[in-house]
């Protein structure tokens, strides 16, 4: 049996296009997002957070960093920049006060809301302008894709 077989260069080839198609998706939409969206865009780091409290209103930092991948520490400093910009709020735990519970801002979840409205804009535009065989190979591989990622996350402990 030859050293690579015709599966494992397969997965390279897969691996290789997915490095840098996923990125250069990223930044493409980032770029239209940029472009119609009226106020600074946050870094990375405070999406991340962001996002994640919409989709888990009440979570503590902790959950967070370990939702996040990131240390307890970077995000308390994400939450207290956040915090200061009008983005979230702290609420401390009623049985725990040394737990704080994180929640959006009214001004937070409005830019959330116009974000997605303009992400599913351009999506919806880009998408339309592929074949159905396009649109329909997409819509396979995002099970797929979701299931990389949990690969992905369970691989890093």
């Amino acid at each position: 049996m030859p050293p690579f077989s015709a599966a494992a260069q397969e997965i390279d080839r897969v691996a290789a296009d997915l490095l840098l198609c996923l990125p250069a998706l990223h930044r493409a939409m980032d770029r239209r997002i940029s472009q119609d969206f009226s106020h600074p865009k946050p870094p990375e780091a405070q999406l991340a957070l962001l996002w994640h409290v919409r989709a888990h209103e009440g979570v503590t930092v902790r959950e967070a960093a370990e939702a996040l991948m990131m240390k307890p520490n970077n995000v308390s400093a994400l939450v207290s920049q956040l915090t200061q910009q009008g983005e979230l709020e702290r609420r401390q735990d009623a049985t725990d006060k040394r737990v704080a519970h994180l929640c959006l801002t009214e001004t937070a979840r409005e830019r959330i809301a116009q974000v997605e409205q303009l992400m599913s804009h351009h999506l919806v535009s880009a998408l339309k302008a592929l074949t159905d065989g396009e649109r329909a190979a997409l819509g396979a591989a995002t099970g797929a894709l979701e299931s990389l990622s949990r690969h992905l996350r369970a691989a890093q402990g």
